[in-house]
């Protein structure tokens, strides 16, 4: 199907418009389901955990510290892990506000992330909502006899 299809010149918006002033009424019940449908899809945002998508992300977002110094040589090895820790504990200052940014650019996009999985989440519980409402009125329809208004 491609999108052409779908759009249609007849009937006209005003037709639609008109055929819907002359639907009945839906009946009280219907329109108390219909607001605790709808009120039960627009609950706020549920503060949840991480997701385990970006767990490890967020464990790696502060780039400023790294792993304690170690070597695999056996002879210069200590040597070298000497010399690293120094260096780190002379420079560290410097490092911290060279890496400043690159860590508020890690942070804002784990968030920004986040933000899209939630919203990802919350748009999958209310078409699912929504899903089985349309399902039970499917249902119902099947279950009702046609009226005479239907011939």
């Amino acid at each position: 199907m491609h999108a052409a299809d779908l759009l249609t010149a007849e009937p006209t918006a005003q037709a639609v418009a008109a055929a819907t002033e002359r639907l009945p009424q839906p009946s009280a019940t219907a329109r108390d389901h219909l607001r605790r449908t709808l009120a039960a899809s627009q609950r706020g945002p549920v503060a949840s955990q991480w997701p385990a998508l970006l767990l490890e992300a967020r464990a790696k977002a502060d780039v400023r510290y790294v792993e304690p110094a170690t070597s695999h040589r056996p002879v210069v090895g200590p040597v070298l892990v000497f010399a690293k820790r120094t260096f780190r504990r002379a420079f560290q200052p410097f490092i911290n506000e060279v890496l400043r940014r690159q860590v508020h650019f890690n942070e804002a996009i784990l968030d920004a992330l986040t933000v899209v999985i939630e919203n990802q989440r919350e748009h999958a519980r209310t078409q699912a909502l929504w899903r089985r409402e349309l399902e039970a009125r499917l249902k119902q329809l099947e279950k009702d006899p046609p009226g005479p208004s239907s011939r």
